[in-house]
């Protein structure tokens, strides 16, 4: 494989993989949205789905990483480290082009959804500045508190409880599953000539996030956290709120963590 056919490979699958993961965010959580309220079961089907179009859109340009961690197992195990800014730099830029696809395809839901009295809070829609001084900090809509705004989990995750040690190591954790999983696929010839290894991979993910999703969102993915994390902090949306940068760094060093562990497990045993 060439450079450009790895790096494009990684930004169309890696594009693909935020669009409909991201999307099918978005339909549960936007209010007029037809699939609202839909839940966690949909939001997990969904992301092993978009896992499972990201895969089979790119294996035969790039061999479809499209993670940083998944990318940094496989160089530990095999030693081949000289294509990996090029796989991150796909998967990183893909990440946020598929943010941004969400964004386009749910254009006047996330306007509708950011606007909506509900959801700003306070007893009216934002107005004067001097009307919006007199509230108090928790009347006041989240963008201007400065805190993790009602959309950001369309984009990246967040903990439901936040616990530094146990977040991080949820996504350790749930990562070094998913990596174990790709670098064994790697060892059985008859998975990988049928292209049953995509799915095998889109089922573990699914099963991640049913059975370790529950505390943080699972991200298990550092670019597919990151990209859409900065998209967000860019994107010109209504009442926002802040991109939570305070936690960012957990679903990136976490998944890096969790993908080295694998990979040395993976080294020792086989």
């Amino acid at each position: 494989m060439s450079s450009s056919d790895i790096f494009f490979g990684e930004v169309l699958g890696t594009t693909v993989l935020i669009l409909l993961g991201g999307g099918v965010v978005a339909g549960v959580v936007l209010k007029r949205s037809k699939a609202f309220g839909a839940g966690w079961v949909a939001i997990t089907l969904g992301w092993g789905i978009a896992v499972l179009s990201g895969v089979y859109v790119s294996t035969q340009l790039s061999g479809a990483h499209l993670n940083p961690a998944v990318t940094l197992g496989i160089a530990i195990d095999s030693g081949e480290w000289g294509d990996v800014p090029t796989y991150v730099a796909g998967q990183m830029a893909g990440a946020m082009l598929g943010a941004v696809l969400v964004w386009l395809a749910y254009y006047g839901h996330f306007q509708a959804h950011l606007t909506d009295r509900e959801i700003v809070g306070g007893s009216e829609t934002p107005g004067p500045a001097a009307v919006e001084e007199t509230r108090t900090a928790e009347e006041r809509p989240p963008s201007r508190r400065g805190e993790p705004g009602p959309v950001l989990g369309i984009f990246s995750t967040a903990p439901e409880i936040r616990n530094t040690v146990q977040n991080l190591a949820t996504e350790i954790i749930g990562t070094a599953v998913l990596v174990l999983l790709v670098l064994g696929i790697g060892l059985n010839e008859g998975l990988t000539v049928s292209g049953t290894g995509g799915l095998m991979v889109a089922l573990v993910v699914v099963g991640i996030g049913l059975s370790l999703g529950g505390p943080t969102g699972y991200a298990i993915n550092p670019a597919r956290d990151l990209g859409p994390r900065i998209v967000h902090a860019l994107l010109p949306l209504p009442n926002k709120g802040g991109s939570d940068w305070s936690y960012a760094w957990i679903p990136v060093v976490g998944p890096l963590i969790g993908g080295a562990l694998a990979a040395g497990v993976h080294t020792l045993l086989f």
